[in-house]
């Protein structure tokens, strides 16, 4: 019987219309549906699924528009000549089994990928995170958005008027290497100059987020022989994209007023740092600090790569502009995202720097993927041209402040024997535990209880780092559950 293969489980979240038509063309494609019988009748297909039949014909009717099926007169909906070829078992193909190939492997043996790799990123970790963090019951893990708070109306009401307007469906063009003109107007006239940053067009480059930005500047300026300085604890992601160039890694402490500047530096060609809020303590580097910072890459000839990784979080009333902002003759790049704030998946972020580099970036960008994705530059732009953007980060600001303050309150309550290290702004707490606690087994203890939290440890890049430090964020966790999951896992510290 053709209805053994239509079988859903249906997803509250998702429309019946998308979901019945997403389960017919899989069958259809993987040549489920006999060639030569008719499918179900809207009738009998939405009394076995349980759905409107007002549903099923228009599935239906979509699936013939789309060229899926075919509709014969009193006889029903069947499948297209072009997909019947899947259904017949003459014409499919079916893949051998590793079993069924063994007996050639002698002679075609499968390739040694061990001994062919340049490099091994899978031994690069990066943030030691469960991928069902959302399940916790007090989930205090960063880089997660705020839930509930992104504006999904504004943002389908972006996303229509883009796709309706002849104006804005330039993004159906291949671009080659150029970036959207609008988007790069908003960021050069309403981002960038919140951070003290003045920018040309030719001097501003979109990238797939922040990471990618880092990852386009190490496989341009990173190689052997090369020594960048970085900071340590750091971000640990950048550490490996270096290490995987070949470069010489110089790790530099960090004290309460940001990255230590010494002669350790002198002979670095790049300088690495996250000036706004240190990765993973969030201390803010100092003014005077800065002023060292740029009269040492002056000195010794160096050029400082400025990771502005949160710079939307920049909400002290007395926060200090970008380093970029100080840079007078191009010594500093600077890259930042929108993601932090907005959305994390949307994954678009921007590089400026001088022109030059800027050219040489995005013909590197352009042969790897040209561009990032223009339709989501052009709903960016709108979203930022009509204000929604700044609305979003006021009520965004708003929140995070609440959040801040209660888990200042609790953490003073339940944790006061930690010692807290970072500013107001960051969007993180970066905690000092009392000397013997090991945040590791913390960590693993608080799991048990449904606390989630990150062991600093995979921060330092020592071969025997502190054990007592740890980073808890606070976007992720609702607001409520706050001060309860702070002293379940004071509770848990007490036994560990």
């Amino acid at each position: 019987m053709i209805d053994h293969f239509i079988h859903l489980d249906f997803d509250r979240q998702r429309g019946l219309q998308e979901q019945l038509r997403e389960s017919l063309v899989s069958t259809i494609l993987s040549g489920g549906f006999p060639a030569n019988e008719p499918l179900p009748s809207c009738r009998r297909l939405s009394q076995q699924l349980s759905i409107s039949r007002n549903t099923v014909a228009l599935v239906y009717e979509s699936l013939l528009d789309n060229g899926y099926l075919v509709s014969r007169p009193r006889s029903g909906y069947f499948l297209h000549p072009d997909y019947a070829m899947a259904s017949d078992p003459v014409l499919r193909i079916t893949p051998l089994s590793k079993t069924e190939n063994t007996a050639d492997s002698s002679i075609d043996p499968a390739p040694n990928w061990g001994a062919r790799l340049r490099m091994h990123p899978g031994l690069k970790h990066g943030v030691l995170r469960p991928t069902n963090w959302a399940s916790f019951t007090y989930p205090f893990v960063y880089g997660q958005p705020i839930r509930d708070l992104f504006p999904l109306e504004r943002w389908r009401e972006v996303s229509r008027n883009s796709l309706r307007s002849e104006r804005d469906q330039c993004w159906m063009r291949d671009r080659f290497d150029r970036d959207d003109e609008m988007l790069i107007e908003q960021l050069r006239t309403r981002v960038l100059p919140k951070r003290g940053i003045w920018a040309r067009a030719d001097e501003i480059l979109v990238t797939l987020g922040s990471q990618n930005a880092l990852y386009l500047l190490a496989t341009l300026l990173m190689a052997k022989g090369v020594k960048v300085g970085m900071e340590n604890p750091g971000f640990r992601d950048a550490l490996s994209l270096f290490e995987l160039q070949g470069a010489d890694v110089q790790l530099q402490d960090v004290d309460e007023e940001g990255l230590v500047i010494d002669a350790r530096l002198n002979d670095c060609s790049y300088l690495y740092v996250t000036p706004g809020h240190q990765v993973p303590t969030g201390i803010a580097m100092s003014s005077e600090r800065r002023g060292a910072l740029l009269r040492q890459i002056r000195t010794h000839d160096q050029v400082v790569i400025e990771d502005d990784y949160d710079a939307e979080f920049n909400i002290d009333n007395g926060a200090l502009p970008a380093l970029k902002a100080s840079d007078s003759n191009g010594r500093v790049i600077y890259f930042s995202s929108l993601s932090k704030a907005f959305s994390p998946g949307l994954r678009i972020g921007y590089l400026v720097a001088d022109a030059e580099l800027i050219d040489e970036l995005r013909a590197l960008r352009r042969l790897m993927y040209r561009h990032p994705p223009l339709n989501n530059q052009r709903m960016l732009a709108e979203f930022l041209s009509q204000g929604h953007y700044d609305a979003h980060l006021r009520r965004f600001r708003e929140e995070h402040r609440r959040r801040r303050d209660a888990m200042q309150q609790a953490l003073s309550e339940a944790l006061g024997s930690c010692r807290q290290m970072g500013s107001s702004g960051a969007s993180a707490f970066w905690l000092a535990a009392p000397a013997g606690v090991d945040t590791q087994r913390l960590a693993w203890a608080a799991a048990q209880r449904s606390v989630l939290i990150e062991s600093g440890a995979q921060f330092f890049f020592d071969d025997a780092p502190p054990s007592n430090f740890m980073r808890l964020g606070f976007h992720a966790i609702d607001l409520e559950r706050i001060r309860p999951g702070i002293r379940a896992l004071a509770e848990v510290m007490e036994g560990v």
